[in-house]
């Protein structure tokens, strides 16, 4: 019986990845989706038919074709009201299923083709709640002694000394040739990654370009959660001057007026420098905008910021352009037309929401 359970589980859980690899593109698009994201799992709806059945031999009293009346009868006030006109369809019901959030990024990674992320730099801490012997000392309690370190080393001690009789094996350790299993601190690497969001929220940014940044923010976590153990998450939002934000200011927040990507740029690079060193950090920082920038000496200060210290320091910079009404989507070709032939700036247009599966795959295809 416990077999036949576990083995439903799995038949229904590889069901259920391949529904979701199916619509992965519209559920990639949808805003809903983040709502329903808990502490380790996310809630999906999987739409599904279900076809009635009947058992043969059962009392179905009361229902279709039973009771009074002639075929064709129509039925008197009241009865039979129900919204809505008669269809030829079957009703369609929504199944809700939690998904572990590693299991998502593991579907994510299979359907984009995503490389797992080889991580530069660790930072090394001590893991002291948990006790190894991986050490030898000449002295400690008889409990620890090591045998075959103590018999080696009495073996090697009649061999030098010429008293060892191959006919007549027999080994006595003495005090000397003791040794004794001792603890050591082993220092375990741990890869840090902090991944920086910038957003253009000036007046040319509407709800919908915010909504597009929000969802795709959240696959992108989904994937580098799953690739590192120990993830920060920064926010900064800018129009003409930069700040820092958490989270919900930076999906909600409504600004007007003109737009200096400079002033994020400055602060993110003030970020790293403060807190994440690019010796013990991995930094992805993520720009999304509409393209328009205030002035070609602002795009050109820009350009420079990125050439002489934040790609050299990153593992990777993403900007992400999204259509708006009134971005010029200028900013997106002066980065490609100057920064072309470096390998960690990856660039991506982001038109609509169904193309969210696809800046996906760009941003983090290259797997570094």
């Amino acid at each position: 019986m416990v077999r036949r359970i576990e083995n439903d589980r799995l038949r229904f859980k590889e069901i259920v990845r391949g529904r979701i690899k199916k619509d992965l593109r519209k559920y990639m698009s949808r805003g809903d989706l983040i709502g329903r994201v808990g502490k380790r799992t996310v809630t999906i709806p999987l739409p599904q038919i279900e076809i009635p059945r009947f058992k043969y031999g059962a009392k179905n009293a009361g229902g279709v074709g039973q009771g009074d009346g002639e075929p064709g009868q129509p039925l008197g006030p009241g009865e039979g009201s129900g919204g809505g006109e008669a269809g030829e369809a079957p009703g369609e019901h929504v199944l809700e299923v939690d998904v572990p959030l590693p299991e998502l990024a593991k579907i994510l990674g299979e359907e984009l083709g995503l490389p797992e992320i080889k991580p530069k730099g660790t930072k090394k801490n001590i893991v002291s709640d948990v006790v190894r012997y991986t050490g030898i000392s000449r002295t400690g309690p008889e409990a620890l002694r090591h045998f075959r370190r103590t018999f080696r080393e009495a073996l090697k001690r009649e061999i030098m000394a010429g008293t060892y009789d191959p006919d007549e094996p027999m080994v006595l350790p003495i005090q000397e040739d003791k040794r004794y299993r001792a603890q050591r601190r082993k220092l375990e690497p741990e890869s840090n990654a902090v991944i920086i969001y910038m957003m253009d929220v000036s007046g040319s940014m509407g709800d919908e370009q915010k909504e597009i940044v929000r969802i795709e923010a959240f696959w992108i976590d989904t994937w580098l959660k799953a690739q590192y153990k120990n993830l920060e998450t920064r926010y900064i939002v800018h129009d003409a001057a930069a700040k820092e934000v958490d989270a919900h200011t930076f999906f909600h927040i409504r600004e007007s007026g003109g737009t200096k990507i400079s002033s994020a740029y400055e602060l993110c690079l003030q970020m790293i420098r403060r807190t994440f060193s690019p010796d013990e950090w991995n930094i992805y920082p993520f720009h999304f905008s509409d393209g328009d920038n205030w002035g070609t000496d602002d795009t050109k200060h820009c350009i420079e910021l990125l050439q002489q210290h934040l790609l050299p320091d990153v593992n990777m910079f993403c900007y992400g352009q999204v259509k708006s009404a009134y971005g010029s989507g200028k900013f997106r070709r002066d980065l490609d037309e100057n920064l072309s032939d470096r390998e960690n700036l990856v660039l991506s247009d982001i038109p609509d929401r169904e193309a969210i599966l696809d800046s996906v795959r760009t941003f983090l295809g290259k797997g570094k």
